[in-house]
Parts: structure tokens; sequence; C-alpha cells
């Protein structure tokens, strides 16, 4: 599993790379995604699924409006020999992605089969065993959301809330309809 995670963050590091050194916007902003999603894998090699859903979810959110605001501004047109070479690379990342979803799959327990009756050292078996004592709490869940992953909580519902305002800021036409009659208005005068 380290080996794949070296190799995993590898991609990673030269997506952020590409990121940055491109000059179009629009596969600057794939390489991000590419780095995101990224993320996400090793959240799964590292058994941390909730981590790698939230992760998907705020990716795909910020693709989506990173996309948008800049799809009007940076519109360019492939041809020649760049179109091979792009559609090489994506078929390579494409085939790694897929690699490394099917070693993830391949490390889950069978159907049927909790994660912490095959490792002893789950976090589940704590929560189980010393959960009521430790927190007082009557819901084992509620215990486990409030008391031992708080901070975790309270970040995935920070994270969720900020891609949330950040689209609606993106997306809503009222306020830069506003904004260009407000400046229409005032030319005239």
């Amino acid at each position: 599993m380290v080996t794949l995670l070296t190799v995993l963050l590898f991609f990673m590091v030269v997506g952020a790379i590409i990121a940055v050194e491109t000059k179009d916007l629009l596969s600057s902003i794939i390489c991000v995604g590419a780095v995101g999603f990224g993320v996400s894998i090793a959240f799964l090699f590292l058994r941390a699924p909730d981590i790698a859903i939230t992760q998907v979810v705020v990716e795909v959110l910020v693709l989506v409006i990173l996309i948008r605001a800049t799809i009007s501004r940076d519109v360019t047109a492939i041809s020649g020999d760049r179109e091979f070479f792009s559609m090489t690379v994506s078929i390579a990342l494409l085939l790694v992605i897929f690699i490394f979803g099917l070693e993830v799959f391949k490390s889950f327990p069978q159907f049927r089969e909790p994660v912490f009756t095959t490792m002893s050292d789950a976090s589940t078996n704590t929560y189980i065993q010393r959960g009521l004592i430790q927190t007082g709490a009557a819901n084992l869940v509620t215990s486990i959301i409030l008391d031992y992953r708080a901070y975790d909580t309270l970040g995935e519902a920070t994270v969720l809330f900020t891609a949330i305002l950040g689209a609606l800021a993106i997306l809503r036409a009222k306020a830069r309809k506003r904004t260009t009659d407000s400046s229409e208005g005032n030319s005239d005068q």
C-alpha cells in the first residue's frame, strides 16, 4: 500500500506542477481537479471513506464553479500534435486512476464483513467498548459525531458551507445585472 500511495503522490505532484506552469486556464483547472481526486483516492487507501466522499463532493463543486468562471474567458482550439498528446495523456491518467480504484476495492473486506472485526486496532472498537463511559451520551452515533470526531465534523460542515457560498457568489445573475445597471446610470449623468 505504501508503494501505491507513493506513486499516487508522484502523480499528484506532477499534476500540481502542470497546473501551476500551464498557460491555459482550463488545463490548469483540470490538473487541479486531478490532484483533488488523487487526494480522495489517498483517503480511501488510508481507510477514511467519509473524508474521501467529502473531498469528492467539494472537488466536483469547485470544478464546476471554476470551469463556469473560466470557460468564457479562456477559449482555445486544440489542433495538430497537441490533440494527440493530450489524448494520450488523458488516456494514461484514466488508466492510472482505474488501476488505483481497483486496488482500493481489492483491499475492502468481503461484503457483510465489518472492518472492525478484521482490524483489532480499529477506532470502532474503542467507540463501542468505551463510548458510553467516556462521553456519557445515550446515543453512540451522537457521541461519535459530537465528541470523538467533533473537529472533523465541524471542518466538513465548514468546507461544504464555504463551497455553497462560493457557488452562490459566482453563479448568481441578479448582482451582475445590478452592478451593470448602476454603472450605466452613473455614466448618463
